[in-house]
């Protein structure tokens, strides 16, 4: 499974995957408890293969910060999202150390070590581009 069917939805924790859309909105299933939960069009959800990290020279999708962990971590887990601010931000400088200190805050490093632990958990480690995506740039 890739990143484009894995939802970050406001409001609620953990990670979700894009199940079935519905006349109202979509049905997700957590990746936590693995509950499935109706989400309307009027809540605010991400697709992670559509967030990017604020760097001094461009914006990083989140796919590429993914991979740069896995390799700093020979595939492994991360640090725990439940480290001290100073931690996370020293871990996320070894990982990409042009990360925008002014747009990248303490909160958005924990989210994305968490996203990270959570989705290696699950055995979703292939953090390339789809091959639509990939296909369209072409």
């Amino acid at each position: 499974m890739s990143l484009e069917k894995i939802l970050s939805i406001s409001g609620k924790p953990g990670l979700f995957e894009l199940k079935t859309q519905t006349r109202t909105g979509i049905l997700a299933e957590s990746l936590l408890d693995g509950k499935k939960v109706t989400v309307s069009a009027r809540q605010n959800v991400s697709l992670l293969s559509e967030i990017a990290i604020y760097t001094l020279s461009e914006e990083v999708p989140l796919r590429e910060v993914f991979k740069k962990i896995a390799e700093k971590e020979k595939g492994g887990e991360a640090i725990s999202h439940k480290a001290s601010k100073d931690e996370l931000e020293e871990y996320f400088f070894n990982v990409l150390p042009d990360y925008d200190e002014d747009r990248v805050y303490a909160s958005d490093i924990k989210k994305v070590v968490q996203w990270y632990n959570l989705l290696k958990k699950h055995g979703i480690t292939d953090f390339s581009e789809s091959k639509e995506a990939s296909s369209e740039e072409e």
